[in-house]
């Protein structure tokens, strides 16, 4: 039964980092569209309204990938509350990377304002 289980969030965990990833693959190459528009009219000299609005979908689409990868770092955690829950939580799921970067020391890095 637990092997079950475990088989099950393991399943669900990796669909997860999949879609993570697919969002931040989104972010970067729309992105780099948004910036190789300017560029492009530059290099073409063409006058600045032209593609105008291409760069404003562009920087739209960007923020709405920013939307999607809020919602889903909210269904990362949501998730990792129900698999605690379900009596799950000795068992890592996901991903190699670190949630939180840390110094050599071994403390967490914080951003200052």
């Amino acid at each position: 039964m637990l092997s079950i289980r475990r088989k099950a969030a393991q399943n669900v965990a990796n669909k997860l980092i999949a879609a993570e990833n697919a969002i931040d693959l989104a972010l970067q190459r729309t992105a780099e569209l948004a910036g190789a528009m300017p560029q492009a009219r530059s290099d073409a000299n063409y006058a600045a309204e032209i593609g105008q609005e291409a760069m404003e979908r562009a920087v739209s689409a960007i923020s709405v990938l920013v939307q999607a990868r809020r919602e889903i770092v909210a269904t990362h955690k949501e998730l990792a509350d129900t698999r605690d829950r379900v009596g799950l939580a000795a068992f890592a799921m996901g991903g190699l990377a670190d949630k939180f970067p840390t110094s050599e020391a071994g403390q967490h890095i914080r951003a200052v304002a």
